[in-house]
């Protein structure tokens, strides 16, 4: 994988969330790389209520690292 993450850098607090949810999409693809795969898998955890809570715990998690990267945009 190429340097896709320079920095965590961003000018405010929206493209911060922006990044932590690619952080998240980033993780998922390199922990299973067989697209086919994340296809398949995908049906699964769409539907699953605690599955979903779980993703947005990752990106919640992402997202108080680049906040704190930012300073909290101070």
């Amino acid at each position: 994988m190429t340097d896709w993450l320079p920095s965590l850098i961003t000018k405010t607090p929206a493209e911060g969330y922006d990044l932590a949810v690619k952080l998240a999409r980033v993780a998922v693809k390199m922990t299973q790389p067989d697209a086919a795969m994340r296809e398949k898998l995908r049906p699964v955890y769409a539907g699953d209520a605690d599955s979903l809570i779980a993703s947005s715990q990752v990106v919640a998690t992402h997202f108080a690292t680049v906040a704190a990267a930012n300073g909290y945009w101070r």
